[in-house]
């Protein structure tokens, strides 16, 4: 289980990578994955729809030329909170804004590791200097069981997201993006 403030979805005609079928021919569809925190639905092509199954639900697509497809997301949406960025920053103790970052990814384990390229210290709610070069680890689904999701998305290559404030994640040995023991407006409550 993750927060419940979480909603996320894939919505074929919403962004830049939008497409009637897949590289399979099976027609596209809006999937609502997860829902207030809880899974709904695996996304899958027709192999894997067949193992699970539940059929394809039109994510399958090939990551070259020479490969057969794989289960893929396009125009994935992480449904945007009440609170703007800005807003969000003054409800931190301490934390980190990350800008910029290189690198990426988690595996099966949830682990993750990430060089921050461009970020803001933030202390009682300010910003107070820029951070450049740190790195940032932690583990997505202990990350996920506790967020802040603020009202500011865009569009990040295929993903539509917005400003998200995360717990359990660590910097330099200090924690990072420390929620208040209140919950903010339209987010989860805390998780002691």
């Amino acid at each position: 289980m993750i927060s419940t403030a979480l909603t996320l979805s894939q919505e074929p005609e919403a962004g830049p990578f939008s497409c009637p079928f897949d590289d399979e021919g099976t027609a596209t569809r809006s999937l609502t994955l997860i829902h207030n925190g809880v899974l709904q639905l695996f996304y899958t092509d027709r192999a894997t729809g067949r193992l699970l199954g539940s059929g394809s639900t039109g994510n399958g697509f090939r990551p070259g030329l020479g490969s057969y497809p794989t289960p893929g997301l396009f125009n994935l949406l992480i449904q945007p909170g009440p609170i703007h960025s800005p807003e969000l920053i003054t409800h931190l103790d301490q934390g980190l804004v990350v800008d910029q970052m290189l690198g990426g990814g988690a595996g099966i384990s949830g682990d993750f590791s990430v060089n921050v390229d461009l970020g803001y210290q933030v202390q009682q709610g300010q910003i107070i200097g820029r951070v450049k070069d740190t790195m940032v680890s932690g583990n997505v689904y202990t990350a996920l069981k506790q967020v802040a999701i603020g009202g500011d998305a865009d569009w990040n290559g295929s993903c539509y997201t917005p400003s998200l404030i995360v717990e359990g994640a660590i910097g330099y040995g200090m924690k990072l993006g420390r929620l208040p023991a209140n919950p903010l407006p339209g987010c989860s409550a805390p998780i002691r």
